[in-house]
């Protein structure tokens, strides 16, 4: 009981920290959604073996935030590796491909590449959820937001947690 309080108030603080409305620049808050994430995503047992593996298409500012969580914490006993990719032709076996947004033209592509595989695709321009990302980072009235697409999730074999669905726009 009082680790399942501990656990909502944790999301729940995360998730409120996105109302510091610095949505286009703070890629550390970026960083720290991506790390909940992992926590609160249950991939298939085939994916919980060897590091925990981050793609990042092209070039984004969030590469480095992600190499210093990486470097701070563990998905339970995994290391988190970080990798960047330059085209969807790269996509390999990971658990999140991270899709910056001027790389969102993309997604078609990197949809068909990624097939049923159990990768979570996590995007950062509107309209991308409802176009087959499983979570897509928007920006809500000024403040970071995420939208989680549960037929996507399905398609990945993903399960979100009830808390984290709770915290979504879930389209």
């Amino acid at each position: 009981m009082r680790k399942r309080m501990l656990t909502r108030l944790m999301i729940t603080s995360l998730f409120l920290l996105g109302n510091i409305g610095l949505y286009a620049q703070n890629y550390q808050l970026h960083s720290v959604f991506l790390y909940s994430f992992t926590r609160y995503v249950q991939w298939p047992d085939e994916m919980n073996q060897g590091d925990f593996e981050i793609l990042v298409l092209g070039e984004s500012p969030i590469m480095p935030e992600l190499k210093k969580m990486a470097d701070l914490k563990k998905v339970g006993e995994r290391s988190i590796k970080v990798y960047p990719i330059r085209s969807a032709s790269e996509i390999r076996k990971c658990n999140i491909l991270y899709v910056p947004a001027d790389k969102s033209d993309q997604l078609a592509d990197i949809l068909a590449k990624i097939g049923s595989n159990s990768i979570l695709v996590v995007t950062e321009r509107d309209g991308l959820g409802a176009k087959g990302s499983g979570i897509n980072f928007i920006n809500r009235e000024g403040k970071l937001a995420f939208e989680m697409n549960q037929a996507a999730l399905t398609k990945q074999r993903l399960k979100a947690s009830t808390e984290l669905t709770r915290l979504a726009i879930v389209i």
